[in-house]
C-alpha cells in the first residue's frame, strides 16, 4: 500500500488530471480488451491474416 501511494505522489499531476478533464480513453481501452479476446479465442489455431480479419470484421 505504502508503495502505491508512493506511486500516486510521484505523478500527482496526471492524477488530477486524469480526474478532472471531461474526456477519458474508453473507446480505447475497449478496443484494445476485444483485441486481446480475438487473440486469446485463437491462439494456437491461427495466423495473422485470421486475426485481422477477425479484428477488421468485427466478429
Amino acid at each position: 500500500m505504502h508503495r502505491f501511494a508512493h506511486g500516486l505522489c510521484y505523478d500527482l499531476d496526471a492524477i488530477i488530471a486524469g480526474l478532472s478533464l471531461p474526456w477519458n480513453s474508453g473507446q480505447a481501452e475497449g478496443q484494445n480488451t476485444r483485441v486481446k479476446l480475438v487473440k486469446r479465442q485463437g491462439y494456437g489455431r491461427a495466423n495473422f491474416d485470421l486475426l485481422r480479419k477477425r479484428i477488421l470484421l468485427r466478429t
